[in-house]
């Protein structure tokens, strides 16, 4: 097992069944898969979560996490199913996922009153809480939008929560030069999950390029991931794919190709 291994979110093929997405991992030799609840596994349908499970085992794919969107919104918010998270920790569970992806609230920043900050503060140490109860990690998306946009904002939730079920994961902010947005990395490495792998121009998701055009980013940013505190009981940690050029499956396996190969190089210096 390398220390950093290779692997998509399956949001980044929303258009794709379960079946082709496991099969374009296979095809792309991508080690693992971080399943998204807004599609492919639905949170509470465990039925549906079992079958995947099966599916990536029967393939030799990893389940690396659930993608879930708890904490997106309070638990109180009319819109929100009662028993949001219960429904998500059992798919999880059923899913056989180490870890589950959360968000801390949409909207919500910094500079948000002290009591909008507390409620989130709340919700993610409920998530965290629930989770270790039964065994799964909880890893923070690092955002744009969100109390978990900066280093400084995930470090503020890391430590106001203080579980050790929580992490987070990091994917750059696009408007920031590789330079910048590898002194944020640093700054979380001590309590790093994942990496979400994309290579956008400072437009966002809308400008979206070959991964290869990220070498100045991504080549340091996984040494960093690799130098990184390791995950309990031996997980390892993925370096997942994430929105690819166009939504195309080929450029997703042109880009897990440069993955797979800097994943490569870094093991053998």
């Amino acid at each position: 097992m390398r220390v950093i291994e290779s692997g998509m979110c399956s949001i980044t093929m929303r258009q794709l069944a379960t079946d082709d997405v496991i099969a374009l991992a296979v095809r792309a030799e991508l080690a693992g898969i971080e399943w998204g609840a807004d599609g492919h596994v639905p949170p509470g349908e465990t039925s549906v979560a079992q079958a995947v499970a099966r599916r990536c085992a029967d393939a030799g794919v990893a389940v690396t996490s659930y993608g879930t969107y708890l904490g997106i919104g309070p638990f109180d918010d009319p819109d929100s199913p009662p028993d949001e998270l219960a429904a998500a920790l059992d798919s999880a569970e059923a899913l056989g996922a180490p870890l589950l992806r959360v968000w801390t609230a949409f909207g919500i920043e910094s500079d948000a009153p002290g009591v909008d900050r507390a409620r989130v503060i709340e919700t993610t140490a409920a998530i965290a809480q629930a989770a270790d109860a039964r065994g799964l990690g909880v890893a923070l998306e690092f955002h744009p939008g969100t109390l978990t946009h900066t280093a400084a904002g995930a470090h503020s939730v890391l430590a106001a929560v203080d579980h050790p079920a929580l992490r987070t994961h990091w994917q750059p902010d696009p408007v920031l030069a590789p330079a910048e947005a590898l002194d944020e990395l640093k700054l979380v490495a001590d309590s790093l999950a994942y990496l979400h792998v994309f290579a956008w121009g400072s437009g966002g998701i809308a400008e979206r390029y070959p991964l290869a055009d990220g070498a100045e980013l991504w080549q340091p940013a996984l040494a960093i991931a690799a130098a990184a505190p390791p995950l309990p009981a031996g997980l390892p940690r993925y370096a997942l794919l994430e929105y690819v050029a166009d939504d195309d499956p080929g450029q997703l396996i042109a880009d897990a190709t440069t993955l797979n190969g800097w994943i490569s190089r870094r093991d053998e210096s």
